[in-house]
């Protein structure tokens, strides 16, 4: 039997087909497509499909937007994905969409120990629900159910709730931001856009002045990941004062997310920005900024923290989901 699984982002399109063999399975097709560049994803599909022989029986993709009487509009790409169009066009009996997050909270049970960085290791008998949260190309969030004998992922947008500052110069952040943008969600910061416009706001409202050099170097690059280098190595000033503050309304962030799912049983930090930071999260605020929560520091001090380092656990959910859920 043979499935097909997908990671659907605003910057690239990861495809995955899974063969099941001898009760294992195992990959035996996986390509990376820049979905700006495509239409739709069918394109992409039958790209990725042109010359296979293999007979897929379900698909599921993991798409980053809400998804609604099984269609998505993503929220970073202008495609409106829609698995009943899916089923007919590529000739596949079955085809599931579900939020990114929930692929990715999916993907956690074909993870290794190895494949977790230990943030806090909190109750070491903690047992209930759990939460993620992803910052990568925008800020997924989902919450993880626990029934008291298993743990079910669901789907949520806690990433576009309001920002809400806690200090002077978050207050000061949401002004310069609000001129921006109108309203401001926590994904307008915690996000590679959002570490951008962080930047921006302790450039230009000089928190931290920058080198000539290394601004127009910033600007005209890949921003976040340059950010992030050059404050994780300590070469630009603006870029460290910046990391330190994305980091700390991240820490908050996931610890108002564990609250909202009293996630007690552990809170999962994923996507692609924590762990290139993972040195100036560990050094930050992060943990500090989790747990203030006045009456409740306590409780949150107790709960598991972990950072995913494996960049392929929604594929991985994608494909859990289509054998086991679909």
């Amino acid at each position: 039997m043979a499935y097909l699984a997908g990671d659907i982002g605003g910057t690239k399109t990861h495809l995955s087909l899974v063969v099941e063999e001898k009760g294992k399975m195992v990959r035996v097709k996986d390509q990376k497509y820049p979905s700006q560049k495509y239409p739709n994803l069918r394109q992409i599909v039958k790209e990725f499909l042109k010359g296979e022989s293999h007979e897929i029986s379900k698909a599921c993709f993991g798409i980053a937007g809400p998804v609604k009487k099984r269609k998505s509009q993503a929220t970073n790409l202008p495609w409106l994905v829609d698995c009943d169009v899916l089923e007919k066009e590529l000739h596949i009996e079955k085809v599931s969409l579900i939020n990114d997050l929930e692929a990715n909270a999916y993907g956690l049970n074909m993870l290794s120990e190895e494949e977790y960085y230990v943030l806090n290791a909190g109750d070491p008998d903690a047992k209930g629900n759990q939460a993620m949260i992803s910052a990568g190309t925008g800020l997924g969030e989902a919450g993880i159910f626990f029934d008291g004998k298993r743990h079910t992922p669901f789907a949520c947008e806690g990433g576009h709730v309001d920002f809400a500052p806690r200090n002077a110069l978050e207050d000061e952040l949401l002004r310069y931001l609000r001129k921006k943008f109108g309203h401001v969600s926590y994904e307008r910061i915690l996000s590679g856009p959002g570490l951008y416009n962080v930047y921006q706001f302790v450039v230009e409202t000089k928190k931290e002045s920058e080198d000539l050099e290394i601004l127009k170097e910033i600007q005209s690059g890949d921003s976040p990941r340059l950010i992030s280098e050059k404050g994780e190595s300590g070469r630009s000033k603006a870029c460290v004062r910046t990391l330190e503050i994305f980091i700390s309304i991240y820490g908050s962030e996931a610890g108002n997310t564990a609250l909202k799912m009293l996630a007690l049983g552990g809170v999962f930090i994923g996507g692609g920005i924590a762990p290139t930071i993972l040195g100036a999260i560990k050094r930050g605020d992060f943990l500090s900024s989790f747990q203030g929560k006045g009456r409740f520091s306590e409780l949150l001090g107790g709960i598991p923290i972990r950072v995913v380092l494996n960049d392929n656990t929604a594929l991985l959910g994608s494909t859990y989901y289509a054998k086991h859920v679909m």
